[in-house]
């Protein structure tokens, strides 16, 4: 909090499905001192994106979507695309992957491979054995998962490592970030960009766009049959995560905090005004970080459920089959993670597999995440499950989740949290281990 000069912070985190930690530090009103709280409520900004896709793979499990199909076939007013010439396809698979050619907040695809042409020189440059053995594995036919570059594409959560957090960086710059139109529809809210031409075939190539899921909004919308706020609402109810909800301006919220940045001048001052009504989906949302470990333990038992046999028919299902959650963390080909470059990007999240090069070297974890930035704020949900014993499982002597989870929002924008979570995950994970061999 004190190195990146952030007003508010708000850190939470749970072991084996319990909240064990759960605390604010310093203001969530500066200018009337209300300060933080375990219930101040926060723009979660793109972890919007994983409840989304939440909903998405609810729909899919119920038989209701078709991620393969066209997405005209539920979206009609989303125009065909053509491409070079010719007619392309994009499917609700594409879109969660970041993989549709849809833009994101920049509408010059000249200057989007400029500024990637431009992070990948300086990727290089600062990894020079990476790169190198790197490439010796590309000679060898080994498929590349760490093609992890910064990306200035990304909402907010790529920063200058020498820039003041806060500051409006070239990604902060884009017009689109402070639209104050008030969309009445998530249709409507296609107007935005659903004329625009695709940047490259679906499929081809990854480019992070928050639109692709403005678009999967209207796809939830008409499957489900339900407007996609209240579906999403009503899916919130489910899963007991009673504080989280649409970032309205008008709405009264009780616990919400306020938004900053740094000026040009280095000082403090309230976000510009911004109203999020158009991107509900890719990041409209507000939470507590009580609410995000419990959508993180209901993934996180959803996925171990299954692997739990000698139950006696006493655990109850999870929301999600174990095996849809499985695709969900499954890392997608020719697709990338600005902020943490271990991973590459899967369904709405970014996963970092299981990996160790070296005896007593280290010792790569699997674990889920995904970051947000916002217009005054920044935040990650982080999932490290256990994993877990044979001999446990088969005896029932422990139950699902299994793991831990750490979320951290904070009212300031483009500060980088994911390693900071990912530190907290390691040290709550050694600490249950000591309390084991205790």
């Amino acid at each position: 909090q004190d190195e990146a000069g952030i007003p508010g912070i708000l850190v939470g985190v749970s072991v084996d499905g319990k909240e064990v930690w759960s605390e604010g530090l310093g203001y969530a009103d500066v200018e009337n001192r209300v300060v933080c709280k375990p219930e101040t409520i926060m723009r979660i900004a793109s972890i919007s994106k994983c409840l989304t896709m939440m909903a998405v793979a609810k729909l899919w499990e119920e038989g209701k979507l078709d991620l393969d199909a066209p997405v005209q076939k539920y979206v009609p007013e989303f125009p065909e695309k053509v491409y070079e010439g010719e007619t392309v396809t994009i499917t609700t698979r594409l879109l969660v992957s970041h993989l549709s050619g849809i833009r994101h907040y920049e509408k010059d695809i000249t200057k989007v491979k400029e500024e990637k042409e431009k992070a990948n020189r300086a990727f290089k440059l600062t990894q020079p054995c990476q790169d190198k053995e790197q490439k010796e594995k590309e000679g060898k036919g080994i498929e590349k998962t760490d093609s992890v570059k910064p990306r200035k594409e990304h909402e907010g959560e790529v920063k200058k490592r020498n820039s003041k957090p806060g500051r409006r960086d070239k990604e902060f710059e884009q017009e689109e970030y402070y639209l104050k139109e008030k969309f009445e529809s998530v249709i409507e809210s296609l107007k935005i960009f659903k004329n625009d031409p695709l940047f490259f075939k679906p499929g081809s190539q990854f480019l992070y766009s928050t639109y692709g899921f403005t678009l999967l909004s209207a796809v939830v919308e008409r499957v489900s049959g339900q407007k996609f706020t209240d579906y999403m609402l009503k899916m919130f109810h489910d899963l007991d995560m009673l504080s989280t909800v649409l970032d309205d301006n008008e709405a009264m919220i009780y616990n919400r905090a306020r938004c900053y940045v740094y000026n040009k001048k280095g000082r403090l001052v309230n976000a510009p005004y911004v109203d999020n009504s158009y991107k509900w989906a890719g990041g409209g949302f507000l939470s507590s970080v009580g609410d995000l470990l419990k959508f993180g333990n209901a993934l996180l038992y959803s996925y171990q459920a299954g692997q739990f046999k000698n139950t006696n028919g006493k655990l109850l299902p999870g929301y999600l089959k174990p095996d849809t959650v499985a695709m969900m963390w499954t890392p997608v080909p020719k697709t990338e993670v600005s902020w943490d470059r271990d991973g590459q990007y899967a369904m709405a999240w970014a996963v970092v597999e299981k990996k160790q090069q070296y005896g007593c070297c280290r010792q790569q974890r699997h674990y889920a995440s995904h970051t947000g930035g916002a217009v005054g704020a920044s935040s990650v949900l982080l999932i490290l499950p256990e994993e877990l014993d044979s001999e446990a499982i088969d005896t029932g002597l422990v139950a699902p989740p299994r793991g831990v989870i750490v979320s951290i929002i904070c009212n300031m924008q483009s500060v980088s949290l994911n390693s900071t979570a990912l530190k907290i995950a390691r040290e709550f994970d050694k600490e249950k281990w000591a309390q084991y061999i205790d």
